[in-house]
């Protein structure tokens, strides 16, 4: 059995603990939460042990799951790669680049597993897309949110708009090539909305908005590349493959159109949605690494990258501020 520490207790942290519960193979063998009296009611329903000192809860596992605040990342990852520990993160990485980059390093320098939790990659509409070849040359983004005061201590871009970030960087093999970006921070000390424009050398281009104080929910994104258009929503589980020139397929719905060059074929498919638990699924991910000695589905790199491209984008809204 792999033994599972979990850092953080929090909102999120107990998501991961019900999951913890349900995945074979693991044990809990406890937590820490630095807050007494979350922790004593983590205690009582999830009937964990809670140790108080982090370090020595790390020493009774295999592998830690850290969901503590962003600031702790660094320290605690530090610590439990020192300790021979398997890590999975929740994103971002690290709260600085200097100390993403000496995470980077040290993961790679361990031999562990190191996951980063950028969840969405397990998301059931982006998952049922596998089985298509995605080349997107223009992609857009709605990632709006209701304000919350939990997760304000970072950036709408750190806390919202990486879940993007992360995805747009795993679909197009591109380097970037140029970024603007606008922002403004309303209720908090940081930009809760901001608008983006992300250029790659190849091409593509990417236009994300995100948004913590809006009066409605929305996780779209919209794919562009040759002969098709591909929508996914986030939110609501679902995803739209629209193309040209189809091969028969029983979930598809096609239509001829009239062109300036002759006739085309439209074929309009709803890939079938798999339930799934993105948050499960993700950890069993990580669990599977572990036993298979086999590289993680979100490594360190892919942490850092998004979170490189997050900071650029912070780094051209504060330009325009001064």
């Amino acid at each position: 059995m792999l033994k599972i520490a979990v850092l953080g207790a929090g909102h999120l942290g107990k998501f991961h603990l019900n999951n913890w519960l349900e995945i074979e193979g693991i044990t809990l063998v406890g937590f820490f939460d630095p807050d007494d009296k979350n922790a004593a009611a983590v205690e009582e329903k999830y009937k964990i042990r809670r140790f108080t000192n982090p370090e020595e809860l790390i020493d009774a596992a295999d592998a830690v799951d850290i969901i503590a605040p962003t600031i702790y990342h660094y320290q605690l990852c530090d610590l439990a790669l020192r300790k021979g520990k398997h890590v999975f993160v929740e994103k971002p990485l690290a709260n600085t680049m200097e100390e993403a980059r000496m995470l980077v390093k040290l993961a790679k320098e361990s031999n562990l597993k190191f996951q980063v939790g950028h969840v969405e990659r397990f998301n059931p509409a982006f998952l049922s897309l596998r089985d298509y070849k995605l080349n997107p040359m223009f992609i857009e983004v709605h990632r709006l949110a209701q304000f919350n005061p939990r997760g304000t201590d970072v950036s709408v871009i750190l806390d919202l708009m990486i879940h993007d970030i992360d995805i747009i960087l795993n679909l197009v093999k591109s380097n970037v090539s140029y970024i603007s970006a606008n922002g403004v921070a309303v209720m908090s000390d940081t930009p809760d909305i901001a608008n983006v424009r992300i250029e790659f050398d190849n091409g593509c281009v990417a236009n994300l908005t995100s948004s913590r104080i809006s009066m409605k929910k929305m996780r779209k994104m919209r794919l562009f590349q040759k002969d098709a258009y591909i929508g996914i929503d986030f939110l609501d589980k679902k995803t739209e493959v629209i193309r040209l020139d189809a091969t028969g397929d029983k979930n598809t719905f096609t239509f001829d159109i009239e062109t300036n060059n002759g006739k085309k074929t439209v074929a309009i498919a709803n890939p079938v949605i798999k339930d799934g638990n993105a948050i499960k699924m993700e950890l069993e991910a990580f669990r599977d690494a572990i036993r298979n000695n086999t590289e993680t589905p979100v490594t360190v790199q892919d942490g850092f990258a998004a979170m490189e491209v997050a900071h650029q984008i912070l780094d051209k809204i504060s330009q325009k501020q001064l």
